[in-house]
């Protein structure tokens, strides 16, 4: 759980709201985007680590 985490309660005591820190809003933000960009690309064909470091060499991107 987040720490420095405050709710917003309602007259009756129930949370509605929930304020966080803008920099765990952001990495909750950037986990959820990498979920959603990982469950998109679940179907897409592979390549081995050594093929994308040979592509990147040969594009000159990578000089390692």
């Amino acid at each position: 759980m987040p720490t420095n985490v405050q709710f917003v309660t309602d007259a009756e005591g129930r949370k509605t709201a929930v304020i966080l820190p803008i920099e765990e809003y952001e990495e909750m933000m950037e986990d959820l985007h990498m979920g959603r960009a990982a469950r998109e690309a679940k179907g897409e064909p592979r390549r081995t680590f050594e093929e994308v470091v040979k592509e990147l060499r040969s594009a000159g991107e990578i000089d390692v």
